[in-house]
């Protein structure tokens, strides 16, 4: 699909936001700019609802401290269910404080907590370091979960973007590693196929091109990018095997370069017998949740995601 014949599909109101301001590939040449630049419009005035602060614990055996930016209700003393999270940012971008809005509401409507991992970017460390941190970081929730206020009954995952595909790589590895247990993950148009083999992933889409995600991928992988050297654990859409993982919910938009592959991930899944809510947003290109919150769009994605964290992470009727 050209670019012309996914800006007639797109939302109308997300239409007129990127003919307003649309978004630059990211490259070599404009990843320092991104850096700086990518999510500015996404930060704003914050809850007095909602503590925030930012700690560093051990990472990965020889590797650097990793940053965790922990959320709580301020007015919350018990313990808490809680969410390890992966920012996005096409595992080049990014850091944990991106999401402070998103945790904002999260934490004060449903009385949870939200860890935001502060994971070492690509190309300056490669795969496995960032997957390593994030798994680092979870180990360290679990292990410490009384001096954190962590409900460890309801200790779930999450992510959105490169950060989605973060959280599905690191549900495997907790399988896998025998540990720790994850009650349920979040993945919002998670990245997670290297290959870039599906239809949808060829469309020229605005926010996250071809070209981008290319960049992104290569930057993590290097020369086994696209080969069978990647491990599931680097491209979760590479698992043989995705029984006896934590149930999901996956949303992602129908003008999204990642559409193909969330789809076949969601049913293998169910074919697999994990639960699954999956949601398609018509009209929705990469990203649209938090960089283009205002749309109606973006609105019902919240709705949705609002109402499964209320079943998974709040209060015990």
């Amino acid at each position: 699909m050209d670019a012309a014949a996914v800006s007639q599909l797109l939302d109308d109101d997300i239409r007129a936001m990127l003919t307003e301001a649309p978004f630059t590939p990211i490259s070599r040449e404009t990843l320092e700019d991104a850096r700086i630049n990518r999510y500015s419009q996404v930060t704003g005035e914050l809850s007095d609802r909602v503590s925030r602060s930012t700690i560093t614990v051990p990472g990965p055996e020889g590797s650097p401290e990793v940053a965790l930016r922990i959320h709580r209700p301020v007015e919350s003393t018990e313990s808490l269910p809680c969410i390890v999270w992966m920012h996005g940012g096409g595992l080049v971008l990014g850091n944990e404080e991106q999401d402070d809005p998103r945790f904002d509401r999260w934490c004060a409507r449903h009385n949870m907590m939200a860890v935001s991992v502060g994971y070492r970017l690509s190309p300056e460390t490669p795969y496995p370091g960032p997957i390593e941190d994030c798994y680092a970081s979870l180990r360290y929730v679990a292990d410490h979960a009384a001096e954190l206020g962590v409900d460890l009954d309801r200790l779930g995952i999450g992510g959105a973007s490169a950060g989605g595909g973060l959280a599905a790589a690191l549900a495997l590895l907790a399988r896998d590693r025998g540990g720790p247990r994850i009650a349920s993950q979040l993945l919002i148009y998670p990245m997670i196929d290297d290959r870039q083999v599906t239809e949808s992933s060829s469309w020229d889409v605005p926010i996250w091109p071809p070209s981008s995600n290319a960049f992104g991928w290569t930057s993590y992988l290097g020369s086994a990018k696209g080969t069978e050297r990647v491990s599931p654990y680097a491209a979760a859409a590479r698992a043989g095997d995705v029984s006896e993982l934590p149930h999901a919910i996956i949303i992602v938009g129908a003008l999204d370069g990642f559409v193909d592959e969330t789809i076949d991930y969601a049913r293998r899944l169910n074919h697999a017998g994990v639960p699954v809510e999956f949601h398609l947003y018509p009209g929705a290109p990469h990203g649209f949740d938090a960089l283009l919150p205002g749309s109606a769009v973006a609105g019902r994605a919240r709705t949705d995601l609002g109402r499964w964290l209320g079943r998974q992470y709040g209060t015990r009727q």
